[in-house]
């Protein structure tokens, strides 16, 4: 059997990665400062906000606690 390659949607991690960083403005907070608070690194971080890569659950909610908001209305695009 062979390696499955899961497929992610391109325009929703873009949406998701916009959302991020309009709330991170928001807070005046740098990346590297929310990808602190998340327990991330700074280059992960990045590439969640440019939607270049998707994300786990795991990941979105310590990004919603870093964030101040809730994690549903992290997914409401």
């Amino acid at each position: 059997m062979g390696k499955k390659v899961y497929k992610y949607d391109k325009v929703l991690c873009r949406k998701f990665g916009k959302k991020i960083q309009l709330r991170r403005l928001e807070l005046d907070m740098t990346q590297e400062e929310l990808a602190f608070c998340a327990n991330i690194s700074p280059s992960y971080m990045s590439a969640i906000e440019r939607g270049i890569t998707d994300t786990t659950i795991s990941t979105a909610k310590r990004l919603a606690k870093a964030l101040k908001i809730d994690l549903v209305d992290m997914f409401n695009l």
